[in-house]
Formats: structure tokens, C-alpha cells, sequence
């Protein structure tokens, strides 16, 4: 039981990812927590996060008062700011970086931003785990396939962000720094499924960058399913991947229209954009094994690799999106099992959306 009594800190909290994460946590299917710590700087979303959990419309000053007595605990902060962020890594077992820009035109607009969050702020939890030799156990950082062969921002910022917790196992080696590298997560914010959905529901057209273009595609859930098989058998400086399918837009977005008379229209690529992504890249393969139902892709640093040098290398090409694409149905099949499909009234049926 990896969580069983261990003091949990999500950077990010209030996000997609970081709400399927305490919720998944609190399940205790790998044991119970003593505290997860909720970090973000938006308190508006954090309101609505403890409302939720506290199943109340309305906060009263006791709820807001006794908040750091609480499993769930909400903290104002900043990864940016690093007194911010060694404050609450205090007393804390295992970190989740969840915290990110992570919006592509965001970033291409916004550069400098995405580093201060996506490069400063990993970088931030090292130092203050290094300066203060703080006994974090295990530090999780959230990545993405735009992060393989990066032709944008966003993507450049996570592969740095994936070289400074693997460089920190060197640094503050009383610490294992891993990290989860995934595709995009159905119906999070920012993912083409809302996108599309705004444009079914306002009457069209729905707006396809390229008739080509593909994406994996996996679930909250099979998102946090990588991140937890990362903490419970990643070694040292090792960068997990899930195998998932990929589909094509067109095919997604026609599974949404259903018989709705909704046209399409191409626009073309966006800046920064891909046709194909990529989870695991050519220069990669040799370094990579497999893990169960994952891929492990070990460290670059060559002192870490020895120490996490296992098997074979199961891979001779890049794992690309436009190698393993689903049919039209299958497409259609995991949007129905991930509830993501529209009902008469033309409203998603699952809750992320709501």
C-alpha cells in the first residue's frame, strides 16, 4: 500500500489532473494518506474543490478556519515562488508536479511564463529539497508526449522540466525524482473534446486543424493509473509511458457530430502544432524497456542508467501516434466507454465537463 500514511503534496492540485488525483487517493485502493496537501494559486478553484469535498454550497468560517486540520488540505501558493513552494514541502513524503502551463498558444505567446512555471518551478522543489535536506521520499513530475522532439514552448519547457528531476537524483540523492510522460487526456481543459463540444453545442462548423492529424488518447484515470505504476516501480531517474491508442481528429470530431447536421472545416496547422505526436523518439528506443502494461524509459545520465540497467531495449522506431490509429468505431467505442459522448439534449454525460 504506497500511500498508506504518507503526506502527500499536488502542485497543480486544482487542475484536471490534480482533482482526478485526490480523488483517486482518497479511494484508498493504495492505502490511505495522511494528508494531501492541494498547492495552487487560484483560490477561486480551490473554493470550489473544498465546497465539492465538503458536499456544501456555501463556505462558513469554520470550514475555511480548520482547513489545515483536514485530510484534504488547501494551500495558497505559487511553484514560481520558491519560499512558496519550501513551505509546503515541508513534512511531505510524495510531491506530485501537476502545476504547468501547459496551453500551446499560451505559451507560444507567452514564453518566458511557461519557463518560470514549467523550468523554474520543478526547479524551485530540487533546490528547496537540496538547501533544506528535506526527507521527501519521491518526487512525481507530470510530463507529455509535446515534450518528444518539441517543436513548441509548451513542449520545450516540459523535456527541460524532464531533465531537471532527473539531473536532482544526483543533487538530492535521498530523493527519487521520475517522471510520466503522456498523450492528451480526454475532456481535460485545453484537450479538443470541450473544444469541439462548445462548437456541436453553438450550431458549428467544428474547426479541424488537419484531416490527418492524429493523437493518443487516454482517460483521467489511465493518466493517474501511469502516474501511481510510476511511484510503485519506477526506479531513479526513469520516465514512464503508457501504451494507448491513437485516434484521428476527423474521426473523433464525426463520432461527436453524430447525425447532427454539423459540418467541419479545415483551418490548417496551428503554430507549434504537430500532425503526429510522439511519446517515445527515435534517439530514445535504445534506452527504453517495458514495464507491464508501460514503458520505462531509462535516464540519459549515464551514472543513473547503471544503476537502472534491466533487460533489453523493446523498441527499433519512435512510438508515434500515426503508427497505432483506432478505426472510426473504436473511436467512437472509447468515447462511449469513457462517457464523453453527447445525449439527445446535446450535453455531455460525463462529470469533468459540467
Amino acid at each position: 500500500m504506497i500511500f498508506d500514511g504518507k503526506r502527500i503534496l499536488i502542485t497543480g492540485g486544482t487542475g484536471s489532473l490534480g482533482k482526478t488525483l485526490t480523488r483517486r487517493l482518497l479511494d484508498g485502493s493504495l492505502g490511505k494518506p495522511n494528508k494531501i496537501v492541494i498547492f495552487s494559486r487560484d483560490e477561486a478553484k480551490q473554493h470550489l474543490m473544498r465546497m465539492f469535498y465538503k458536499n456544501r454550497k456555501f463556505a462558513t468560517d469554520e470550514i475555511i478556519y480548520h482547513n489545515f486540520d483536514q485530510l484534504v488540505e488547501f494551500r495558497i501558493g505559487d511553484v514560481r515562488n520558491f519560499p512558496s513552494i519550501a513551505s509546503a514541502l515541508r513534512d511531505i513524503d510524495i510531491v506530485f508536479n501537476a502545476a504547468a502551463l501547459k496551453q500551446v498558444p499560451t505559451c507560444e505567446y507567452f514564453p518566458y511564463e511557461a519557463v518560470m512555471t514549467n523550468v523554474l518551478g520543478p526547479n524551485n522543489i530540487v533546490r528547496a529539497i537540496s538547501e533544506y535536506c528535506l526527507p521527501v521520499e519521491t518526487v512525481v513530475g507530470i510530463s507529455t508526449d509535446k515534450a518528444c522532439k518539441p517543436v513548441n514552448v509548451m513542449g520545450m519547457t516540459k523535456a527541460i522540466q524532464e531533465r531537471v528531476f532527473i539531473q536532482a537524483n544526483m543533487s538530492c540523492p535521498k530523493t527519487r525524482f521520475i517522471c510520466a510522460r503522456y498523450g492528451n487526456v480526454l475532456a481535460s481543459r485545453g484537450s479538443v473534446i470541450p473544444l469541439f463540444r462548445e462548437q456541436i453545442l453553438s450550431g458549428g462548423p467544428v474547426t479541424i486543424t488537419t484531416a490527418d492529424m492524429t493523437r493518443f488518447l487516454l482517460s483521467l484515470d489511465k493518466a493517474v493509473d501511469t502516474v501511481f505504476a510510476a511511484v510503485s516501480c519506477a526506479k531513479r531517474g526513469e520516465t514512464y509511458i503508457p501504451r494507448v491508442s491513437s485516434a484521428n481528429i476527423m474521426d473523433i470530431a464525426d463520432a461527436l457530430i453524430g447525425d447532427r447536421k454539423i459540418s467541419k472545416k479545415i483551418i490548417g496547422i496551428r503554430p507549434g502544432e504537430k500532425v503526429h505526436e510522439i511519446l517515445i523518439s527515435e534517439e530514445e528506443c535504445h534506452r527504453v524497456i517495458a514495464r507491464g502494461e508501460y514503458y520505462a524509459i531509462m535516464p540519459i545520465i549515464p551514472e543513473l542508467k547503471e544503476e537502472t540497467k534491466e533487460g533489453s531495449a523493446v523498441l527499433t522506431k519512435e512510438y508515434s501516434s500515426a503508427d497505432i490509429v483506432v478505426s472510426p468505431e473504436e473511436t467512437k467505442n472509447l468515447l462511449q466507454i469513457n462517457n464523453l459522448m453527447m445525449d439527445s439534449s446535446h450535453v455531455y454525460v460525463d462529470e469533468v465537463l459540467r
